[in-house]
């Protein structure tokens, strides 16, 4: 509780300082853990503990430095919180504590368990600042002698001999114990021994802090790995280190959903490449440039801890490997794999070492003087603890409980390069490992360390040989890069009569040579019309379809020469869509570059290279997005049959894309489907009577809009954006205000005929838009609807409540036959009629806010999350679900919907077999088995922050609208051309303001929380058990 390279959190001094009751020490826990140290000092005392009378623990002052000690670690485990400069000395009848009044304040609670756990006094020696207590360490030394008078020895104190004495305090007491005549013993071997058997607790706190380090692995690391390597950028180690550690003590970066402040680094994360390995847990990133060349391997290590307990793992990532280093990492994944099998209940940790070096002996002898000389250490409230080595010579049993990290390595291995960099590497494999009663869990196991998953191969051919192009024309000297993967992407070659490559779209420039513009000025050109760009390669214009180009960049130097650098899409890059297989023998070009004295021409050339780029992209994915649709019904106008129903003067959402201002349009209703245009031929959308899956009106009251809404059953096109959900609206305030400086008054008659106009001008759009409605629920109330079931729903505003379903709050309304927020984008509908179940998240006394999961009738569906609902609106939503049917649930937690969904469907007939949804009925559960435990294999983090967005690139979860929300948000920033904001804009300031502000009843703390959740959380980590709380609410 010192810094947080310490420990996690301050230390009670400080917090004292703020608050005498910040801090809490968990009595439940203190009296079984001090019961546990006396038992084992008991029983173990003359093999453990050095046939100690005494034990006596001096913790030193908080320091800077990243350090692991035996006294830092018995505060934590005993207390919960690291004690600085305190004394703890523990006899059969008392236990003393010298420290400051502020501690002992804190520490005067467990006076009362002490006594009823192990019969011992506690005595409290308050130090003053002006003290130096040696006065309080002569009266600890006298009440020793007094209990052991008469015994005829001296006792035997017991002491932690490696650590050296910090701080005044301390050096004191070391003084005053030498010199006191006492007998000293070591009892780092009995501390060692008490520490290495783990609770539940303690594995949940191994379990949290492995969560953050394979996720910041897998959602940091390697997605910054390969990067780095696909755009071929220069990162030193020492950056990636530095990032890596910002991931671990703010997990959110790494898509962690728990409280920052619970975490710390074990160490600085390690990066090593370039031949330069080190692969000891103390080795550090150095300010090398990260190295990726072919035959390069690169070491990533990451430990973080959650309430001071460690985890740790450790990963080898292979590009374009050797056979050696393929065969010599295959071997060391069988040999960790057998090191981690054989931690089991009753086999000695030589054993674990051994199983590892038996794989290497058989599968590689010649590798055996490279491989690490440990398998691992123990691990928990220290990264190593001592007498848990995994080695060769360390004859301690495993026993249940035991927490391991698994280590295994292969170092200074060496084949044949003429590079140093990659001449010489190193392997390293490192997991964390739980021993249980019968299974052992590899808690960091979700990051793969398979061949496949660590493996990148950039180079098609392994006989060819990377090549320069080296050549002059007209003063520019293009050149390739080194690591050029052969293959021309998009154009003929100098001389060549064959048709233009086709990119992995069949994009095509030209269709053959002859089309090619005639070349005047050997210099890069741009060809807007054929959507080309053409290259002066060998005093021949090489063209290239601007599809293929990945990224064009410039920059000049120091002699004024300005450099163009272009890089291709090609195969063996991550994420390229090339097929290699489908144009045997073609040749694909990676990158180019060219100098040129001109820096204004390379301007205007990247600048029109980026553009059509943008706009061959833009058009591509809108073709790929109508490519998917589902083909409509043409619309039938109205024409002499009937006079279309019109309503006038509305905006659209989303928004037609484009940079010319914004207009309101008119929506008609004609013979089979509403038509929406404005007065540009471009900007219109037709909505067929039988793709209406909802229709809603909704009319202004405490809202700026009054709107209609369509939910669509298959998705449209509106402009270049593909959706479900289609809406009209008008605001019903003019966008004026007054901007003079004097006040009005409220009796002022030019503001009451204001507030009149704009109550009058609400009420007549109201009226507009009611009469349109009611003019279309005639019109589908006609025999030829009837198969439709198309009438216009309006929400029930008395039954709506706040909450938060994507990343704001807003006002969710229920409506007869959905569940609606039609204000904020993106929409939400919810047909009540596809709803399985309702269950009511983190509902319980003192709760504020609960969260509303719904589960879908189709269980491959992600269920909707809506977080922060205020407790006020329980009631009224228990009333609602039970007026539509839906069968509802409450639990005190959150859920992994996910994988309680993924269960189901794996094995339905058990589902069914077991009670169905009955496994969600906390009253059931509980008198079945009150005291069943749950399995580790489900374990969710009970710290888990709620989230109201799911953040999986998979998931199919409605809030994924998200991503066309930003698009048209983007399209509305690049198009609109006015200074002034819309209503809708400045509604949406309003809103967000209110709920930052919040009622005036609120707390501050609400308040936060309020704020908190409108940025949005994210859902709670995967898990892989069905947790059974809550409660059936019918």
């Amino acid at each position: 509780m010192t810094d947080h390279r310490n420990t996690n959190g301050q230390t009670p001094n400080a917090a004292a300082s703020a608050s005498g009751s910040i801090y809490s020490i968990n009595l439940e826990n203190f009296r079984k853990r001090l019961k546990a140290l006396y038992s084992h000092w008991n029983e173990n005392k003359s093999e453990l503990w050095g046939s100690s009378d005494v034990i006596a623990v001096a913790t030193p002052p908080p320091s800077e430095d990243l350090r692991y000690l035996k006294s830092s670690a018995l505060n934590i485990w005993l207390l919960g919180y690291e004690f600085p400069e305190t004394i703890m000395v523990f006899t059969k009848k008392h236990i003393h504590f010298l420290c400051s009044q502020k501690k002992a304040s804190l520490l005067d609670v467990v006076k009362k368990s002490a006594k009823e756990a192990v019969g011992v006094d506690v005595v409290m020696h308050v130090k003053t600042k002006t003290d130096d207590g040696t006065a309080l360490m002569d009266a600890i030394f006298r009440s020793i002698r007094a209990q052991y008078k008469g015994s005829g020895d001296a006792p035997l104190f017991g002491y932690i001999a490696r650590e050296e004495p910090e701080g005044k305090l301390l050096e004191t007491w070391a003084e005053k114990l030498k010199s006191s005549n006492f007998q000293l013993a070591d009892v780092t071997n009995g501390l060692s021994d008490l520490f290495a058997l783990k609770d539940k607790e303690e594995h949940m706190n191994v379990k949290k802090a492995a969560y953050l380090s394979y996720n910041v692995m897998n959602n940091i690391v390697v997605p910054r790995l390969e990067t780095a390597i696909d755009e071929e950028k220069k990162i030193t180690h020492a950056t990636l280190m530095d990032e890596t550690e910002k991931a671990i003590v703010n997990p959110q970066l790494a898509k962690v959903k728990l409280k920052p402040e619970n975490f710390d680094i074990c160490y600085p994360p390690i990066f090593q490449s370039g031949g330069e390995f080190d692969l000891r847990p103390s080795a550090a990133s150095n300010e090398e440039n990260l190295y990726y060349d072919s035959a390069s391997v690169i070491l990533c290590a990451v430990g973080a801890r959650y309430n001071s307990y460690c985890s740790n793992i450790a990963r080898t990532f292979l590009i374009d490997a050797t056979p050696l280093q393929s065969k010599a990492y295959e071997v060391l994944l069988k040999a960790h794999d057998s090191a981690i099998g054989m931690l089991k209940p009753g086999n000695r940790t030589s054993a674990v070492y051994q199983a590892g070096l038996s794989v290497v002996e058989k599968e590689a002898p010649d590798l055996v003087p490279n491989l690490t000389k440990s398998a691992g250490t123990g691990i928990g409230l220290e990264f190593r603890e001592s007498g848990l080595n995994l080695n060769a010579k360390n004859e301690r049993v495993v026993k249940a409980g035991m927490v391991f990290n698994v280590s295994l390595g292969f170092q200074n291995l060496q084949c044949e390069s003429k590079n140093p960099k990659n001449r010489n590497f190193s392997l390293l494999l490192a997991d964390t490992v739980i021993v249980g009663e019968q299974n052992t869990e590899v808690v960091t196991g979700k990051s793969s360390k398979a061949v496949k998953d660590v493996a990148y191969s950039f180079n098609e051919d392994d006989e060819e040989e990377d090549k320069y192009v080296k050549g002059e024309t007209n003063g520019s000297d293009p050149f390739m890069s080194k690591t050029v993967l052969r293959r021309l992407a998009g154009g003929p070659g100098a001389g060549d009569n064959r048709a233009a490559a086709k990119t992995s779209a069949d994009l095509i420039a030209y269709k053959n040579v002859n089309d090619l513009p005639p070349p005047r000025d050997f210099m890069i050109k741009i060809d807007q019309k054929n959507e080309a760009v053409l290259l002066p390669i060998y005093g021949t214009m090489v063209p290239f379809h601007v599809a293929t180009i990945r990224t064009v960049s410039s920059q000049q130097d120091t002699n004024r020469n300005c450099f163009i650098r272009i890089i291709f899409n090609v195969p063996g890059t991550p994420f390229s869509s090339h097929d290699p297989l489908k144009n045997q023998g073609v040749i694909y070009l990676k990158e180019v570059s060219f100098r040129s004295k001109d820096p204004r021409h390379i301007s205007e050339v990247v600048q029109q290279i980026k553009t059509l780029r943008r706009q061959v992209v833009a058009r591509e994915s809108e073709k790929a997005e109508r490519a998917t649709l589902v083909s409509q019904e043409k619309l039938q106008l109205a024409g002499n049959r009937f006079k279309p129903i019109r309503l006038p003067e509305l905006w659209i959402r989303p928004v037609f894309g484009g940079r010319g201002r914004k207009i309101p349009g008119t929506l008609e209703a004609h013979v089979n489907g509403f038509r929406y245009s404005t007065t540009r031929a471009d900007e219109r959308v037709d909505v067929m009577y039988g793709n209406i899956k909802h229709a809603f009106f909704q009319p202004a009251e405490k809202e700026m809009i009054t709107l209609l809404h369509f939910h669509l059953h298959n998705h449209i096109m509106v402009g270049n954006k593909k959706t479900k959900d289609v809406q009209f609206y008008v605001e019903v305030m003019d966008v004026v205000q007054t901007l003079g400086g004097a006040k009005r008054s409220a009796y002022d008659p030019d503001e009451i005929e204001e507030e009149q106009r704009e109550r009058d001008r609400k009420n007549k759009i109201n009226m507009d838009f009611q009469n349109f409605v009611n003019r279309v629920n005639d019109l589908w109330a006609q025999p030829q609807f009837n198969g439709l079931d198309l009438e216009f729903d309006q929400p029930l505003r008395e039954l709506g409540f706040h909450g938060v379903p994507y990343k704001a709050s807003a006002f969710i309304v229920p409506t007869s036959s959905c569940l609606v927020e039609l204000i904020e984008n993106p929409f939400l509908v919810v047909t009540l009629s596809e709803i399985e179940i309702v269950n009511l998240e983190r509902v319980g006394l003192g709760q504020k806010n609960f969260d509303m999961t719904i589960v879908f009738k189709d269980f491959k569906r992600d269920v909707l999350r809506i977080d922060s609902i205020p407790s006020t609106s329980l009631d009224g939503i228990k009333e609602w679900l039970d007026t539509t049917d839906l069968k509802y649930y409450e639990s005190r937690l959150n859920l992994n919907w996910r994988q309680i969904l993924k269960t189901i469907t794996d094995d339905p007939q058990s589902f069914i077999e077991n009670g169905g949804w009955e496994f969600l009925n906390l009253e059931a559960s509980d008198s079945d088995s009150e005291d069943e435990e749950e399995s580790d294999q489900g374990y969710e983090p009970s710290d888990i922050e709620p989230e109201s967005e799911s953040e999986d690139d998979d998931s199919d979860s409605a809030s994924l609208v998200e991503s066309d929300d930003e698009e048209e948000e983007d399209s509305e920033e690049e198009s609109e051309e006015e200074k002034g904001k819309t209503w809708e804009e400045l509604e949406r300031e309003a809103s967000n303001a209110d709920r930052e502000k919040g009622n005036e009843s609120d707390s501050e703390e609400d308040r936060r929380r309020r704020k908190m959740k409108a940025f949005g959380k994210s859902r709670a980590p995967s898990s892989s058990a069905i947790p059974k709380r809550s409660k059936l609410r019918r």
